[in-house]
């Protein structure tokens, strides 16, 4: 019996090796890399036994525990496979399409929005007042919004500066800013636990990469004890940003 080897599995094969490689990928950023090649090497073996070697007793064993591990993989990395969905649909050309048949509008931030914050980051960066200011993109943050208090005001430096001031009740919280407007502030955000983070930076840098990976929002860091401010956007940190900096990467949206 002869082999043939068309165009399909040529397609099949590439995208396995793909989904393979992203899987690599993940696991190695999340520092499962060990639990991956396990749940590999348990696989190829499990497809040996019961395809190769066509082993009925072992092979009917191995069934029955993948059938069970497959839901005990879903919990385990639940969070990986999260982010590799969460990945797929914030791709520009996915957020592309969706915002083509949804008719959804891209948030945008006009320069009479960025200036403020950039003139209110960099006073606060001067007297070493800390904030934490999240500006939203084409995910909403609905769910962050509703855990501080709702402002919806106009983007205004002074009322930045009021907010994040060291005997505000809000000063604590991440601000939120959306469709040009501050939304809200004193919103409670999630916290990574990247242990590869420098340990010199505090909890609103950490609220700010925790942010950055659960959504595409992206978020700005006054530090309370230096004064630097920092840009975090998908995962990743800017730290030590400018003011020219700062207002470059809020009208480019991205790094």
């Amino acid at each position: 019996m002869f082999l043939t080897f068309g165009i399909k599995d040529a397609i099949d094969i590439l995208l396995v090796a793909m989904l393979l490689y992203y899987s690599y990928r993940l696991m190695k950023e999340s520092r499962s890399l060990n639990i991956f090649f396990g749940v590999l090497i348990f696989v190829v073996f499990w497809l040996f036994v019961s395809q190769i070697l066509e082993m009925r007793l072992l092979g009917t064993f191995l069934d029955r525990v993948v059938s069970v591990g497959a839901i005990a993989l879903l919990i385990l990395f639940q969070d990986e496979i999260r982010k590799f969905f969460f990945t797929i649909g914030t791709h520009e050309r996915v957020r592309a399409a969706v915002r083509l048949f949804s008719g959804e509008k891209k948030q945008t931030h006009t320069r009479e929005d960025i200036m403020p914050i950039v003139m209110a980051c960099l006073s606060m960066s001067k007297q070493k007042v800390g904030a934490l200011i999240v500006m939203q993109r084409s995910l909403p943050l609905n769910d962050f919004v509703r855990s501080g208090e709702y402002i919806d005001a106009k983007i205004s430096q002074r009322l930045i500066e009021n907010i994040f001031f060291k005997n505000s009740p809000l000063h604590d919280g991440g601000m939120i800013i959306s469709h040009q407007r501050i939304t809200a502030a004193g919103c409670i955000l999630p916290v990574t636990h990247d242990m590869n983070m420098p340990k010199e930076l505090g909890l609103r840098h950490r609220a700010a990469m925790g942010i950055s990976q659960e959504t595409d929002a992206l978020a700005i860091v006054v530090s309370e004890e230096t004064g630097n401010i920092s840009v975090a956007f998908r995962g990743s940190f800017q730290l030590g940003v400018s003011a020219e900096d700062l207002e470059r990467i809020l009208t480019e949206d991205a790094f």
